[in-house]
């Protein structure tokens, strides 16, 4: 299976959005909460290509959005393809 990392902060709706939906399908990610740590901001915000908003969700060190590009990948049955496909190093 692929590794997902989700850069989230507090309370917020669109992080728990996605993280209701990995946790729904039964994918394990890491979470990295960046609202109080500017280091790892910056390095999320250069990660995503300077995107600057919660959640960033990156499946295999590859940037797929965030909560709204997830769901979107989930309801075109994308979603499930990518996590699941083998890797040809595999």
């Amino acid at each position: 299976m692929k590794k997902i990392e989700i850069y989230t902060g507090d309370n917020c709706y669109f992080c728990d959005s996605a993280k209701r939906l990995l946790n729904k399908k039964n994918y394990l990610f890491n979470e990295i909460n960046v609202s109080s740590d500017q280091r790892l901001r910056d390095f999320m915000v250069k990660k995503a290509n300077g995107k600057r908003t919660v959640p960033q969700i990156f499946i295999n060190d590859i940037h797929i959005g965030g909560s709204d590009e997830l769901h979107a990948l989930d309801r075109e049955d994308l979603l499930d393809k990518i996590i699941n496909s083998r890797d040809p190093d595999d």
